[in-house]
């Protein structure tokens, strides 16, 4: 049983025997004694003084009398005010640790057939181009809440929903067909998403070229310079070509729509390629080009149903005024849906998939408005889960310079970064002599590691609602609050349990150990203790649907084990039980560091 659980219900007997008063355990607040004075726990009395009538102090020191004659884990206890500062004896610290160390999955629920089925929508890419950092971010946090969810024992279903129709496509579609002589992924030597982010440039820089010069010939003929553009983007014989060539695509013209099959398939190979490097994936994805019929009827459904109205000019709307927002477009007059309509659309098609509990979208804090006003539709329209759906809103992360490399001027390029942050993690291990006597093989494999590390633990670490600003040079430090600092200190534990493996000294458990009261120091007290507190960071990461908790407390966690190491021997000490305890200690420390950086996606080396 934890401590806090072993104090908890001791201070409920303390209450009933000394007062004569049950109380339940909502009133035991039990916090971190503060550093300035002894203890470990603190029992906050406060809650319990209408039923002692005595004063703070008097409360405490009664409490604390009686816990210390009637609870093995306490060895001593001082009063601060309305403050029970709480000693644990050094045999309750032995038996927390060896039951962190009995539990393999320790910090993590279980999955049952009961669980609650929660889905995550992230990522959510356009086929006309490749993924950016805005995506990376994006991919990473929705990736990483789901393992959270998951630790948390709820059945995760992880999906996608690929933006893969619409004007925008056709956009590249038709580019290619003007001016791409037939090339291919394959002959050309590029990425499939790459080579139409490539058409999709063109088109734009055609097009450009279109309007400007039909907008000299309207002001010429006497136009307003406002009007004349306008009309020149409108006129431009570029994006009339890609409406009629969208027109066709709707009515499922078969050379139009072969088209767009083989160039969206070079696209999710393309795809493909970089959520593996990113260590991501899903377990479904929808595609919008199979939605959106389904969020049109379901919206013609609703309009029957008299949830919606239809104006004069043929468009329907949903009337959001009782909710104090406004009135929101759905199919436009000429029939055709909005984004509001695919997600409408979507959620019909998830619910028919799956026994959907809770539902929680990754996207964007420029959607905020959006996610409003689609929780409102979804519970009018019957989904259960519609009025608690989750908008898992982050912000902006952007580059100090603004760009690594750049095929728009504008956009970072996911790929460019994941390769620049490996390259950048092989030359600075290379520096530091973190390769000695490795492989070639070994050495590109710990430099994908700690270079994918430093890229996730940098972004997952900064509170997900803020915008940020990410630093490759200073995510690539092995000191300080990074990922490769907690890498390399996982890979200095194993390599200590290496080393007492093959002195013979790793005994299997700690039964035999003589428990002396000097047998543990304060920092091996604080490491159990911050060991402990593993389990409540991933339910609070799971509340608060925050993968920066998990990241911090990583740091936190590796923090305190250094501190120790640089203060205590654990290969070089000679009391058996000393350095067995210690190793015991450091081992768990590993297990607790490599499962909170796999909630965050992030891999551990066995050697560094």
């Amino acid at each position: 049983m934890k401590i806090e659980s072993i104090i908890s219900k001791a201070a409920i007997d303390a209450v009933k025997s000394l007062y004569g008063q049950e109380v339940n355990e909502k009133m035991v607040q039990l916090q971190k004694t503060k550093r300035e004075f002894e203890g470990s726990l603190t029992l906050v009395v406060f809650p319990f003084l209408k039923i002692s009538k005595k004063k703070p102090e008097d409360t405490a020191q009664e409490i604390g009398q009686y816990l210390m004659n009637n609870c093995e884990a306490i060895a001593a206890f001082n009063v601060v005010k309305g403050f029970l500062n709480l000693v644990i004896s050094p045999k309750a610290w032995v038996e927390l640790l060896c039951s962190i160390n009995d539990n393999e999955k320790f910090g993590e629920k279980a999955v049952t057939p009961d669980s609650p089925l929660v889905m995550i929508e992230y990522s959510s890419p356009n086929t006309n181009k490749p993924l950016h950092l805005g995506h990376v971010r994006n991919n990473l946090l929705g990736w990483s809440l789901a393992k959270i969810m998951e630790a948390n024992g709820n059945k995760v279903v992880k999906t996608n929903i690929v933006n893969d129709r619409g004007i925008h496509i056709c956009k590249s579609m038709l580019a290619w067909l003007k001016y791409g002589n037939g090339e291919t992924p394959e002959t050309n030597g590029k990425k499939g998403d790459h080579l139409i982010g490539d058409y999709y440039v063109a088109f734009d820089k055609h097009y450009r070229e279109e309007v400007k010069e039909l907008k000299a010939q309207y002001v010429a003929e006497g136009m307003g310079e406002e009007e004349a553009e306008k009309k020149a983007k409108e006129e431009a014989p570029l994006i009339k070509e890609a409406h009629e060539m969208l027109v066709k695509w709707e009515q499922n013209d078969p050379e139009v729509r072969a088209l767009w099959k083989k160039m969206n398939d070079w696209v999710y190979a393309g795809f493909d390629e970089t959520y593996k490097a990113l260590g991501v994936g899903f377990d479904k994805i929808y595609y919008e080009s199979e939605t959106y019929l389904k969020g049109k009827a379901k919206v013609e459904e609703g309009l029957a149903k008299g949830l919606f109205e239809r104006h004069d000019d043929n468009s329907v709307w949903a009337d959001l005024t009782n909710e104090g927002l406004d009135k929101k477009l759905l199919l436009r007059s000429d029939g055709t849906s909005v984004y509001m309509t695919q997600d409408i659309g979507t959620a019909e098609m998830r619910f028919k998939d799956f026994p959907i509990d809770k539902m929680i979208y990754v996207v964007g804090n420029e959607q905020n408005y959006h996610f409003q006003v689609l929780s409102i539709l979804l519970d009018r329209l019957g989904f259960k889960w519609g009025k608690e759906l989750v908008h898992f809103s982050y912000g902006m992360v952007e580059l100090p310079n603004g760009k690594m490399k750049s095929r728009e001027g504008t956009v970072v390029d996911a790929d460019d970064l994941v390769a620049t942050m490996i390259a950048d993690a092989k030359k600075t291990s290379e520096e530091l002599g973190k390769f000695d006597d490795m492989t070639d093989e070994e050495r590109s494999e710990i430099a994908r590691i700690v270079g994918m590390g430093a890229l996730k633990y940098f972004i997952l670490k900064v509170d997900a609602r803020k915008n940020m600003l990410f630093n490759p040079e200073e995510s690539i430090d092995f000191n300080g609050n990074t990922g490769p600092f907690i890498q390399y200190t996982y890979a200095r534990i194993r390599s200590i349990a290496r080393k007492a493996k093959e002195e013979e000294e790793n005994r299997p458990g700690l039964t035999e150990l003589t428990i002396d009261d000097d047998i543990l120091s304060q920092k091996e007290i604080d490491l159990i203790q911050k060991m402990n507190e593993y389990e409540a960071v991933v339910e609070q990461a799971g509340k608060d649907y925050s993968p920066s908790g998990i990241a911090n407390y990583c740091y936190e966690l590796t923090k305190e084990f250094n501190q120790f190491y640089h203060d205590y021997s654990i290969l070089k000490e000679q009391n058996k039980d000393k350095k067995q305890f210690r190793l015991m200690i450091a081992n768990n420390v590993a297990k607790i560091i490599k499962s909170g950086m796999a909630l965050l996606g992030i891999e551990v080396p066995e050697r560094m």
